[in-house]
């Protein structure tokens, strides 16, 4: 007897082949730190940069007990102090720049005097400017 053993591939439909194929994402919205006003954004500022610099500086007087005051900083800054730098530059520019995209290439651009003098943001406004 002559017994052979043969593969039985079985393709998927084409319908599986398009779900396994990695598709292009959109991509996610950019985390946005502005704060609605600058000085309430420069008081969240004074608070974060007041507890790590006091929490430091008062190590010799009570102890290291007083580093427990250092992370309360991160609440003010909404994560760090770049990510509180970053939020300053976003509320002081909300309004006055306006992100438009067309066949995938954005730029920033003044925003309308209408919607300056109003004081309403534009749709792209809070969008932050992509990295180049």
């Amino acid at each position: 007897m002559n017994t052979t053993n043969t593969a039985h591939t079985v393709k998927p439909a084409q319908g599986a082949q398009d779900r396994d194929r990695p598709t292009a994402r959109s991509a996610a919205p950019a985390p946005n730190f502005a704060s609605t006003s600058v000085p309430r954004h420069l008081a969240r500022g004074a608070i974060g940069f007041g507890l790590i610099i006091g929490s430091i500086s008062l190590v010799p007087v009570a102890g290291p007990a007083t580093l427990l005051a250092a992370p309360l900083a991160l609440i003010a800054f909404r994560g760090c102090p770049t990510c509180w730098m970053v939020g300053l530059a976003q509320t002081i520019s909300r309004g006055r720049l306006e992100r438009q995209c067309a066949d995938g290439v954005c730029t920033l651009t003044k925003a309308h005097p209408a919607a300056q003098a109003a004081g309403q943001p534009t749709a792209a406004s809070n969008a932050p400017a992509p990295a180049r």
